[in-house]
């Protein structure tokens, strides 16, 4: 039996195999790359989640007995003219087993974490529940497949899927109520997470400190210091390992916040727009500025409803500002125009996230598409309403 599900399903997936995936679903291949990497593990959670439910290893093991061939059929299927009917057959097989409320809540988690669009990372997971769960059966054997190997094969492995999430992924998992047959998971993930995080934060100090130099001096003496002490040697690969992905996940989980955290194009003299001793110039970044705050505490139909008269009143603002803009001269609408341009992809970044967590639309929908028109009206671009990953 493989000592890690996750690499198994990962050494599976070929990069010509990714590269397909990616074709196929619209997305570049480094989004697709992403995606997979966050979809592997929380596939495997959210299974080991039904396992451990009452009927559901068995439930589990019938899928597995019934679908013996998809694994081996799935490089063949891609790009060809059975793709759709096998992510449609993906997605029964996943409803089957979690539920499709739960189906719908993983790929807003998905969304969440690697940005693909609830429709993509939808289509994603249905792609490859067949390959996990062929793999699941694989690694098993048929022939010993029942219920209780495949509760101590997840619960051997339930390390290592936490440790292979993304950062943040667990707690959103946990949150969307998709751990909680599973006592203890998110915080494993969230505890892998921190120590990477912490690993990171101490090399990164470190190299901001003293610059490369100094640090690969430090990184030399601590071996010398390290090696007249009883430490194992396997520690020596695990350290800079652990700062290499606490350095990733600074730079790339939560990319929804980091997107939020971004700063704003500050007026300078040059484009103040001055109307009646007000800098309209000013008052634009400011309210757009708002709008992301907003924007970025959305994490659930909760958030949403609370974050909407704040949105109503941005629209508002947004709102004067182009009753405003309509009166001035050429040369200084530009100006405001340009402002507004400039933070247009943040926004509807912000605005296409928000809109895939599920339940959120519905609270929201009008709200935004009536900002995102007011918006491009204002920047002179297009409208980007209904073009966004939903």
């Amino acid at each position: 039996m493989a000592t890690n599900l996750v690499s198994s399903v990962m050494q599976f997936l070929t990069p010509d195999m990714i590269a397909r995936i990616a074709s196929a679903l619209g997305l570049t291949r480094s989004d697709a790359q992403s995606g997979i990497g966050a979809a592997v593990p929380g596939l495997l959670a959210v299974l080991a989640n039904a396992a451990a439910k009452p009927g559901g290893a068995q439930n589990m093991v019938d899928t597995i007995r019934q679908q013996p061939g998809l694994l081996d059929s799935f490089s063949s299927i891609l790009g060809g003219s059975g793709q759709s009917s096998f992510i449609e057959k993906g997605s029964s097989i996943l409803s089957s087993l979690i539920g499709s409320q739960d189906q719908s809540m993983l790929a807003g988690v998905l969304d969440r974490v690697a940005g693909l669009g609830h429709n993509a990372s939808n289509s994603l997971l249905g792609m490859l529940a067949p390959v996990v769960m062929g793999l699941i059966g694989k690694q098993i054997g048929l022939g010993n497949l029942n219920a209780g190997s495949l509760g101590n094969l997840f619960a051997s492995q339930k390390d290592q899927i936490a440790q292979a999430m993304p950062a943040g992924m667990g707690r959103l998992l946990g949150s969307a109520g998709l751990l909680d047959s599973l006592s203890g998971f998110a915080g494993s993930a969230a505890s892998a997470a921190e120590q990477a995080g912490r690993a990171a934060s101490g090399a990164a100090s470190q190299v901001s400190q003293f610059g490369s130099a100094t640090a690969a001096r430090t990184a030399a003496m601590g071996q010398r210091a390290a090696s007249a002490t009883t430490l194992p040697s396997w520690i020596y690969w695990v350290i800079p390992l652990a700062a290499l992905a606490g350095l990733l996940w600074y730079l790339f989980a939560n990319p929804r916040e980091q997107v939020a955290q971004q700063p704003l194009p500050t007026p300078t003299t040059a484009s103040s727009v001055m109307v009646n001793g007000v800098d309209i110039g000013k008052q634009v970044t400011d309210t757009l500025a708002q709008l992301r705050t907003s924007l970025g505490g959305i994490t659930d139909v909760e958030s949403a409803r609370a974050a909407l008269p704040k949105l109503q009143t941005q629209l508002g603002q947004i709102d004067q500002v182009s009753n405003v803009a309509q009166q001035l001269p050429a040369e200084q609408r530009k100006t405001v125009g340009g402002l507004v341009a400039s933070a247009m992809a943040a926004i509807n970044q912000l605005f296409d996230r928000a809109l895939a967590i599920p339940g959120v639309a519905e609270v929201l929908d009008p709200t935004i598409n009536r900002l995102r028109t007011k918006l491009a009206d204002l920047s002179g671009q297009p409208s980007t309403i209904g073009s966004g990953g939903r």
